[in-house]
């Protein structure tokens, strides 16, 4: 790294240069690679402006409350397995599964010198076809193009299972020498998925009782709300999170001296990988990390409406008329009201 003395009216320069070349090639606002130190509003970008709006978001007050934690675990792959392809040609069937059995026992036998078992190297056949060619036969007035067997293709692809990503490196030697260069992909695999799922459950729990005790600490006391959930879990895996760019410069300076035409050259495409961004969690288990992992999730959210306030009615007056009955000796009944005096 170069050390620059600067004098006091170019460091603010320096410092923001400093800051630009952090963000590496990759611009993530557009998509497309940042050149350095280009002047566009100073020498970078002063803030975010999404970031910008954030901060200056106007809160608006209500009396619904809301409860929503997220959390993440980092795992890293208990197991892994790599998927090849390969093809093999022959003029009959015999010779092309001959020849493609001898790079399978070459890519076997070197793999099981590493520690790999060869119950973990399966070999799946995915298609075994004739090619044919176009036989020309002339005749005094025509001519006949027919189709004729010339040989056999045979394609087929090895999973190889291994649980160090240390081994990998020696896998994808072995298959080139033998020949074997079309990885098709590598797959990630965990243990007892649940418990991972239980573990997050229980520390969002833990999360929702303190946002509880802070809606207390304010003063609303949350039997007085009807409450709604909503939940979701995810799980991904690293090949769901490489992204492509293109980092180069086209600018010849050699060109502009000797006034020379450029040849545009193929640029080449680079893949990196980019989990998700823990800005959005309240929980983050395992954020450092160093390779792709398998990135665990899930959201619970909370929703409290006040309970509708029960209206009482007012007490109604009850008239009771009293009435007394008169029965004579032949039988007869007198209904008769009695005064109450009220």
């Amino acid at each position: 790294m170069k050390h620059f003395i600067l004098t006091a009216p170019i460091f603010i320069l320096s410092i923001s240069m400093s800051f630009s070349q952090h963000k590496g090639n990759y611009n993530d606002e557009d998509f497309k690679i940042s050149r350095q130190n280009i002047a566009m509003s100073g020498n970078a970008n002063i803030y975010n402006p999404t970031v910008q709006q954030h901060i200056n978001e106007i809160l608006n007050p209500s009396n619904i409350l809301s409860i929503d934690v997220k959390a993440l675990h980092n795992i890293k792959a208990t197991t892994y397995t790599a998927v090849f392809n390969l093809s093999q040609i022959g003029e009959t069937a015999e010779e092309a599964n001959r020849l493609i059995n001898q790079r399978i026992d070459g890519v076997k036998k070197k793999l099981m010198a590493i520690g790999i078992s060869e119950k973990n190297i399966i070999v799946d056949v995915i298609s075994f076809v004739p090619n044919y060619e176009i036989e020309v036969q002339k005749k005094l007035f025509s001519k006949t193009y027919t189709e004729v067997p010339s040989g056999f293709e045979l394609q087929q692809n090895i999973h190889v299972q291994f649980t160090k990503t240390s081994q990998f490196e020696d896998i994808l030697t072995a298959c080139a020498e033998n020949e074997i260069y079309n990885l098709v992909k590598v797959d990630y695999f965990i243990e007892n998925i649940a418990e991972v799922y239980k573990n997050l459950q229980a520390e969002l729990l833990k999360l929702i009782e303190e946002k509880k005790a802070y809606y207390i600490a304010l003063g609303f006391d949350l039997k007085d709300y009807n409450v709604a959930i909503a939940d979701d879990k995810f799980c991904y895996l690293p090949k769901d999170f490489y992204r492509s760019y293109q980092a180069f410069n086209s600018i010849s300076f050699e060109a502009i001296k000797k006034n020379r035409g450029v040849t545009t050259a193929k640029k080449q495409t680079s893949y990196y990988y980019e989990p998700l961004s823990y800005q959005n969690f309240d929980l983050v288990i395992n954020p450092a990390i160093v390779e792709p992992v398998i990135q665990i999730g899930m959201n619970i959210k909370l929703l409290y409406t006040p309970k509708p306030k029960e209206q009482k009615t007012p007490a109604t007056k009850t008239e009771f008329v009293h009435k007394y009955y008169v029965v004579s000796p032949n039988g007869t009944i007198d209904v008769k009201e009695l005064n109450t005096g009220k």
